[in-house]
């Protein structure tokens, strides 16, 4: 089972830093390039530039929660729920089929 984790690319999780605007403001994230490739599909699927929906994305958590202490980390907790929800829509789909 390790075997699916150890032997992960390197480049999968080597940092990769973006220079963005967040609420006019010129900033730079730092995420694994895995984190920015699941980004790009989340960001394709909504129609929109990843620094649009993470500038977005950005205006709403703000709005909701207010200051965010670790924008990176919610970041990456995006992902995973948006990998997860893709998971639980293929078995859902695939249950449905049967």
């Amino acid at each position: 089972m390790c075997h699916l984790f150890a032997n992960q690319s390197p480049e999968s999780y080597a940092f990769e830093t973006r220079s963005i605007r967040l609420n006019g403001q010129s900033t730079s994230l730092r995420l694994e390039k895995v984190f920015w490739a699941i980004l790009e599909q989340i960001a394709a699927g909504e129609g929109m530039t990843v620094p649009r929906f993470i500038s977005t994305l950005h205006s709403e958590v703000l709005l909701v929660w207010g200051e965010v202490a670790n924008f990176t980390s919610h970041l990456r907790c995006i992902c995973l729920v948006a990998v997860e929800d893709g998971r639980a829509r293929r078995s859902g789909g695939q249950a449905q089929a049967a």
